[in-house]
C-alpha cells in the first residue's frame, strides 16, 4: 500500500528519507520533491525498478528515463568523456534546473530504455532529493505524472495520478511552478537545446555561445 510521508524540510526529514532509500534499494518506486516538479524515482541500476517506473507512467522504452545525481562530480561516473565544456556547464548550473544529455559510459550496467548510448543527467537543488541521492547514488527519475497529464507540483497530485504503483510519497509542500528543467544535448558537434525550461537560454549562452535552438 502506498504511503504519503509529510516532511518539514526546515526541521527533520530523516524518517522520510530513510524510508524512501529503503524502498528504492528494494527496486520499488518513490516520489520525491525536486526544485522543478515532483519526481518519480527508481534505482537507476535496477532494471525491474525502471520497468515499474515506465509502467506507472504509461510510458514506452522509446522515451528513456533521465538520471539524477547528488553531486556535480556524479557526471564523472556516468559520461563516457567529460569535456572541459561539460565540466564548466555542470559546475556553473548544478545544482539546478539544467539537464544535460551526454554519451553514457559503456561500462554502465543499467537499462533506462532506448537510450542509443546516451543519458540525460541532472543534479537537483531540493534538500530532500539530495538527501536521498546521497544515500542511493544515481536514480532514474521522471516527472511524477501519468504520460500526457500535467506534472505534479504536490505529492498529493502525484499520488492521485500514480496511486499504489508507488511505495512512498515524500511530501515537502508545493513546488515553485510547473516548469520542468531545461534540456541541452552535448553529444553533437554543437550543443543543442532539446527543451526550453526553467533555466533561461541567455544564461546558457554565457558558457555555450554556439547553442543551437531548434523550433
Amino acid at each position: 500500500m502506498d504511503s504519503l510521508i509529510t516532511l518539514d524540510v526546515q526541521q527533520d526529514a530523516t524518517q522520510g528519507v530513510t524510508e524512501a532509500v529503503a524502498v528504492l534499494r528494494r527496486g520499488e518506486l518513490a516520489v520525491l520533491p525536486t526544485d522543478t516538479v515532483y519526481g518519480l524515482a527508481a534505482d537507476a541500476f535496477s532494471p525491474p525498478g525502471v520497468r515499474r517506473l515506465l509502467a506507472a507512467k504509461g510510458r514506452g522504452r522509446d522515451l528513456p528515463v533521465p538520471v539524477l545525481v547528488g553531486a556535480w562530480r556524479g557526471i564523472d561516473g556516468l559520461a563516457e568523456h567529460v569535456s572541459s565544456t561539460l565540466r564548466e556547464v555542470v559546475e556553473r548550473f548544478w545544482p539546478g534546473p539544467l539537464t544535460v544529455i551526454v554519451r553514457a559510459a559503456p561500462s554502465l550496467a543499467w537499462d533506462l530504455g532506448q537510450t542509443r548510448g546516451t543519458v540525460a543527467v541532472r543534479m537537483p537543488s531540493h534538500p530532500v532529493a539530495l538527501a536521498v541521492l546521497v544515500e542511493t547514488g544515481p536514480l532514474a527519475v521522471s516527472s511524477a505524472n501519468r504520460t500526457g497529464l500535467p506534472p505534479a507540483v504536490t505529492a498529493a497530485e502525484a499520488q492521485e495520478q500514480l496511486g499504489a504503483s508507488v511505495a512512498v510519497y515524500l511530501d515537502a509542500g508545493t513546488c515553485a511552478d510547473r516548469v520542468p528543467s531545461t534540456i541541452v544535448d552535448l553529444t553533437g558537434e554543437r550543443p543543442s537545446l532539446r527543451r526550453a525550461g526553467a533555466l533561461d537560454t541567455d544564461e546558457l549562452r554565457t558558457l555555450l555561445p554556439d547553442l543551437e535552438v531548434n523550433p
